[in-house]
């Protein structure tokens, strides 16, 4: 699944969260992956645990948390705090794929990452480059959306962000572990979700939509870890 969600943040909070990351203090971007992941990962972060990180988070995952199609989308059993990054002056990040197990910071507790996302926070017309390059077995697919617009895929893809040549790109990214680990099933579920929500606004609960209902909540029981 590869899922483009528009006005995720309204563009008054990208320009107050923009007031507080442009004028912060980032830190090299390798020093949040293991060694492979130094070998292609050339950019900066918001270090881990900074309080303003952590407040544009916290407001993320509240937003995240009551909206519907990100919940149809990625099923959410926990999501590990936003972090957020920037690159500029030909900085990038080469093809790789993001870590099976992830841990917040300051808990022992695995999160198993499924669902990978990203929330721009720069407009395509302020920087030159930067598309997220996501690929999976139909080939390659550009991503460079407009800030507050967020992009959801799996996390068991390739994926790589160009190099930066002109401004900055500014986003916030982070990982959600799912009740359904498989990205075939999930993607099954969601579009059954997505049907039925668009039946239901024609018809209302009549014997068919119930039945679709029906079929889809046995599916996510049979599937569902928690």
């Amino acid at each position: 699944m590869l899922l483009h969600i528009p006005a995720v943040l309204s563009k008054d909070d990208v320009r107050e969260m923009r007031r507080g990351l442009d004028a912060a203090d980032w830190t090299d971007g390798r020093e949040t992956v293991g060694a492979q992941g130094a070998l292609v990962k050339r950019n900066r972060q918001l270090p881990v645990g900074h309080p303003l990180g952590l407040q544009i988070g916290e407001h993320i995952r509240q937003v995240l948390a009551r909206h519907p199609l990100f919940i149809s989308a990625a099923l959410p059993v926990r999501t590990l705090s936003p972090l957020f990054n920037r690159y500029e002056g030909g900085e990038h990040y080469g093809l790789h794929v993001d870590g099976a197990i992830m841990r917040q910071a300051g808990s022992d507790h695995p999160l198993r990452s499924d669902v990978s996302t990203t929330v721009f926070l720069s407009e395509p017309e302020e920087y030159d480059g930067g598309e997220l390059i996501v690929v999976d077995t139909y080939g390659e697919h550009e991503v460079k959306l407009a800030a507050g617009d967020m992009v959801v895929y799996a996390s068991s893809s390739l994926h790589r962000v160009e190099p930066v040549t002109r401004g900055a790109r500014v986003c916030s990214f982070f990982w959600t572990q799912s009740m359904v680990r498989d990205d075939g099933r999930r993607t099954m579920l969601f579009e059954l979700d997505q049907a039925i929500q668009r039946l239901r606004a024609r018809l209302g609960d009549d014997a068919d939509t119930q039945a679709l209902t029906h079929h889809y909540h046995n599916l996510l029981r049979q599937w569902a870890e928690l």
